[in-house]
């Protein structure tokens, strides 16, 4: 590539990377549904037209922020399990750092959660592609930890396979989180608090990795 052609790719990238960055500061404050590529332009100091070249609408967008969602999250699956003894112990720090994840970045999660429910299309698109990338890599720092596990003999050797035991993990952890989410104040009257139901759900999880 030319140095020409490299500064245009570089001024690309910014750009785009301005476009993101407008949204997911906007999706923060207000939530998605009430974010317009308008508000996203205006946010980026640029024009709804060059938004627009880059983004072909605002579902094209939210693919690109569910991406940096996965990203950030691989990242704190990564340093949740470094240094710790066994494998076992390294996916009960990633069942910990979803949980905090999900309070600390809500939009991020709410963006993933978005991803996850959408139905499926005909054609995957180079956002969408990347997306799913991005997902595979967390689910691989999951495999990662089970493998580590079943070696040491922290975790069961007749889990199956690992990446479909990841699935299973993350759909209960994430059905856990959302129901704290929206049932917090139900369990708080019926005296269950929702970090007792955090540590009881975990442990839970924990019993059927064990041998």
């Amino acid at each position: 590539m030319s140095y020409i052609n490299e500064r245009r790719q570089e001024e690309r990238d910014r750009r785009r990377a301005e476009i993101v960055d407008a949204a997911e500061a906007l999706y923060a404050e207000v939530g998605w549904d009430a974010v317009t590529m308008d508000q996203v332009a205006r946010r980026a100091r640029l024009s709804r037209a060059l938004v627009y070249v880059y983004f072909r609408d605002k579902s094209d967008l939210h693919l690109a922020l569910v991406e940096r969602a996965f990203d950030t999250l691989r990242e704190r699956f990564e340093a949740a399990r470094a240094g710790k003894a066994r494998g076992i112990d390294e996916v009960e720090a990633i069942g910990w750092a979803y949980q905090a994840y999900a309070r600390e970045l809500p939009h991020y999660f709410d963006a993933c959660a978005r991803f996850e429910a959408r139905p499926g299309s005909d054609g995957v698109q180079p956002n969408e592609a990347a997306c799913m990338a991005a997902g595979h890599r967390v689910h691989e720092t999951i495999v990662a930890s089970l493998d580590r596990g079943v070696a040491d003999g922290s975790i069961r050797a007749d889990i199956g396979d690992p990446y479909v035991t990841s699935l299973a993990l993350w759909a209960f952890s994430h059905g856990v989180v959302q129901i704290a989410a929206t049932k917090s104040g139900q369990m708080e009257i019926e005296g269950i608090p929702v970090q007792r139901f955090f540590d009881h759900a975990i442990a839970m999880a924990l019993r059927t990795l064990k041998p």
